[in-house]
């Protein structure tokens, strides 16, 4: 069983040496999927590591929520890409499949336009053409362009960049002229418009990259490459939920003789001699490091972690005049009946699609009407849920908390509007079926979650904010302290994450190599 360590425990005096033989300290800050991935990494490659979540279970962004007898994943529910998962296990010397077991998803999407019409979105090439040419007759050519389009943009940007540090901006100028050649400067709703000019379809194509924070009008092209890897990997689930991955990954980290200490917000990255040297705990304790890695939310660890005179590139003011995601309103409900026709994913679209965008990252207003995308897990796990019951998530793109928008007050009033397009829609006869609820808001992803301005995903995923752009995997600002996760390169969901930690093999020196 599995024991998850609060509360203080022995430690360094910040800066005293280590005893003869003791492997060099690695403290990673935040257990989300970045973090445990960082962890097992360092691990492998001898650190001794302690994992310090403020939250009172790990997770992150993938905490788990259980009540009433429903298991709630709060955040990613999208598995694409599982061999970065499996490299972990084999760090270990296992396999994935010695502890998860991983379902494929099909379709992947079942996509609801607001007139009803429904598209069901797989990796099958026949049935996807089916589908398309119902929808699109006169597409067909234009989507396996598209696709095409898609590959050779993920040759390279997954690939070849995705585990690259882009520490220099030599390493960006490397790959100007290959970003030129895929028509990387195009957005990724100007991409599929090359291609297909139904504007259902168009939708079909560009929607994925909300599912990292990017607004397909604004987001680069390159991020199209997700239409490619969700074809070559699939969609999956891990039965039991995103939490048993979580779990999966804190075993590892167990194994290694190391350890995820949750109940333990920390305070501040200590320096010493501009390098990384430990952190303070919210609780005073200080812990010797010799490599500090944050998986924090990338504009808070340097805006409250980082004093600012450690501080040259990501002052206060840039932080605050970058780009920052959409934020989520996500409502977890549980059901005393099933609804067995709904898909496990579906996306729900409603009348407007640009604008409403527009509203949601520009304007930064929150609109009367909303897209929404409903998870229902227990459509291949029914464990998730009492006997004869469904446990559900919906999630709503809402701006981030620079809308000004009170959500101790619109809370409520925005989840019946949402409960009532479903009951109209997918969901007939819930309200009287709901059984459990909870919500999470931006002012949430703020406060518990510690995300900049309630930011889902932190940074947007624009051209001039990606790559060399981002915060670096190696901080710019002082030595030994590195980054992983949403804010940092390649960015969100769950594969950029993953390989945010992959990329510190290329940067962080082997443990022997400090001794």
């Amino acid at each position: 069983m599995l024991t998850f360590h609060g509360g203080a425990s022995p430690a360094l005096p910040v800066n005293a040496p280590r005893t003869i033989g003791e492997r060099p300290h690695a403290v990673v800050i935040g257990s989300g999927f970045g973090g445990l991935a960082a962890a097992v990494r360092l691990g492998a490659r001898g650190y001794r590591v302690t994992v310090l979540e403020k939250l009172d279970a790990p997770g992150g962004r993938a905490y788990v929520y259980r009540q009433d007898g429903f298991t709630f994943d709060a955040g990613p529910t999208v598995i694409t890409a599982p061999f970065l998962l499996e490299e972990l296990w084999a760090l270990c010397g296992r396999q994935l499949s010695d502890d998860i077991d991983m379902r494929p998803v099909a379709p992947f999407y079942r996509i609801r336009f607001d007139d009803g019409t429904l598209f069901d979105y797989s990796g099958d090439p026949d049935a996807m053409r089916a589908e398309v040419s119902r929808l699109a007759p006169d597409d067909v050519a234009g989507y396996e362009r598209f696709l095409k389009a898609s590959e050779a943009i993920f040759k390279v940007g997954f690939e070849q960049l995705g585990h690259v540090s882009f520490d220099r901006w030599t390493d960006m100028a490397r790959v100007v002229p290959d970003l030129l050649k895929l028509e990387g400067y195009r957005t990724v709703y100007s991409l599929a418009c090359k291609h297909v000019a139904d504007p259902r379809l168009r939708v079909v194509l560009t929607f994925q990259s909300l599912l990292v924070g990017g607004n397909p009008f604004s987001t680069t092209s390159v991020y199209c490459l997700i239409a490619f890897l969700e074809r070559r990997w699939g969609v999956h689930f891990a039965m039991g939920g995103t939490g048993s991955l979580v779990r999966g990954l804190v075993g590892l980290i167990e194994s290694q003789g190391n350890v995820v200490r949750c109940g333990q917000g920390v305070a501040e990255i200590l320096v010493k001699a501009g390098a990384a040297c430990g952190v303070r705990l919210e609780n005073g304790e200080t812990l010797a490091a010799d490599i500090v890695v944050s998986n924090a939310d990338s504009a808070t660890t340097y805006r409250r972690l980082l004093a600012p005179q450690h501080r040259k590139r990501w002052t206060d003011r840039r932080i605050e005049k970058t780009h920052y995601s959409m934020s989520l309103f996500v409502w977890y409900f549980g059901t005393r009946r099933r609804y067995t026709d709904v898909a496990h994913h579906t996306i729900l679209l409603g009348p407007r699609y640009r604008e409403l965008l527009k509203d949601i990252f520009d304007r930064k207003v929150l609109a009367d009407d909303f897209s929404m995308y409903l998870h229902r897990p227990t459509a291949t796990d029914p464990s998730l849920a009492p006997e004869g019951c469904d446990a559900f998530y919906v999630l709503s793109p809402v701006p981030h908390l620079q809308s000004g928008t009170d959500w101790g007050t619109v809370a409520e009033p925005y989840r019946q509007a949402l409960e009532k397009r479903l009951s109209d829609t997918v969901l007939p006869g819930l309200s009287a079926d709901i059984v459990t609820s909870r919500l999470l808001t931006p002012q949430d992803f703020h406060d518990r979650l510690s995300s900049f301005r309630g930011a889902a995903f932190g940074m947007e995923p624009l051209l001039t904010q990606s790559a060399w752009f981002r915060p670096h995997n190696r901080s710019e600002e002082v030595e030994r302290l590195y980054l992983v996760g949403a804010g940092t390169h390649p960015g969100a969901g769950l594969p950029g994450v993953l390989s945010s930690a992959r990329v510190l093999d290329s940067i962080v020196p082997h443990a022997h190599e400090l001794v």
